[in-house]
């Protein structure tokens, strides 16, 4: 028989239970999990591991960078000690000019979680312009997709990475150039006028 204390706390976690949101499957409804096994009781459900979590609208409904960001989490950075931690903090523009906006890839919500052999050198060259990127291999589990629609946001969520304006990328190209082709004038003129000081105190110091 149990006692009170026990029957207390077993009431306490029932209904703190059934009170977590039904965002996400109970664990003998999720039909990965034997609903007869006994051990299955000793298994967290999803919901009060993932309740607390910044909220997202896709996936398994957590914001994983936020929850990293905002120091939800604090996920090991390596198992062994003599594991070199490499986090990279800029971001690739890839896919430009096509029919969508242009995919901003950044390198450090990707280096937060993974080791950069994690993807170089079998799922992506690490040199610029070494990659062919297909949405058919993404959307087969290639390249992205081994990752996105598996244990990553899901590809249906375009825009998260289709996100910079193609006409923001050509303004910016044409920027550039133009700020190139001002400057490459200066230096010209700045070497001529040099050298004409150089030849001048040449010509000073012979007389």
């Amino acid at each position: 028989m149990k006692s009170p204390l026990a029957v207390l706390l077993l009431t306490v976690a029932t209904l703190a239970t059934a009170a977590l949101s039904p965002l996400w499957l109970r664990l003998h409804k999720d039909g990965l999990h034997d609903p007869a096994n006994p051990g299955l009781a000793q298994l967290q459900e999803p919901a009060e591991a993932l309740e607390p979590l910044p909220r997202d609208t896709a996936g398994n409904l957590v914001n994983w960078v936020r929850a990293i960001d905002g120091g939800a989490i604090a996920p090991r950075t390596n198992l062994l000690p003599e594991t070199v931690v490499r986090l990279r903090d800029d971001e690739l523009i890839i896919a430009r000019y096509g029919s969508m906006p242009a995919v901003k890839f950044p390198h450090r919500q990707h280096t937060l979680w993974l080791d950069c052999s994690n993807c170089h050198e079998h799922l992506f060259k690490s040199r610029a312009g070494a990659n062919r990127f297909s949405m058919m291999a993404i959307l087969n589990g290639e390249q992205c997709g081994v990752c996105h629609g598996a244990v990553a946001f899901p590809l249906t969520e375009c825009r998260r990475c289709h996100s910079v304006p193609n006409e923001l990328l050509r303004r910016q190209a044409a920027a550039t150039a133009a700020t190139a082709a001002a400057s490459s004038s200066v230096p010209a003129r700045s070497a001529s006028g040099a050298a004409a000081v150089a030849t001048t105190a040449a010509s000073g110091a012979l007389r």
